[in-house]
């Protein structure tokens, strides 16, 4: 048997409506098991080997590159170092973050507060990016 006739026995079997005339090849793989033989059903992808689903839209919003600018403009990137521009007062910590303090091997990540780094005497930190410039 082939292997597109292998799935519509699968997906008969499970009881899912048999995929529609599609190239099985232009659809993206399972990001759960890597079955590369997945299918549509309304708005969503289906995968039958571990009937795994996700949204269409998704897989395409998702291929977007996060990028994240300091304050004069540049582009940072992972294990970029970067340099305080402003004193930054902590909550709960008795003394603030003084302008000038270099922070080493930074990670970028989405939301609010969009670098993860370890700062020298002081810890885990999360920091916006407006008030930092690369180093």
């Amino acid at each position: 048997m082939v292997a597109a006739d292998l799935l519509r026995a699968r997906v008969l079997y499970l009881g899912a409506p048999e995929p529609k005339d599609v190239l099985l090849s232009s659809l993206p793989s399972c990001p759960k098991c890597q079955y590369e033989y997945t299918y549509e059903e309304g708005d969503q992808l289906v995968c039958p080997e571990c009937d795994h689903r996700w949204s269409a839209v998704a897989e395409a919003e998702g291929e977007e590159e996060l990028v994240v600018r300091d304050a004069n403009g540049n582009v940072l990137a992972d294990g970029d170092s970067v340099v305080l521009i402003k004193e930054l007062k902590v909550k709960g910590a008795p003394s603030a973050l003084k302008a000038g303090t270099k922070v080493r091997n930074i990670r970028l990540v989405d939301g609010d507060h969009n670098i993860d780094c370890k700062i020298d005497g002081f810890g885990a930190m999360a920091l916006k990016s407006e008030f930092v410039k690369k180093a």
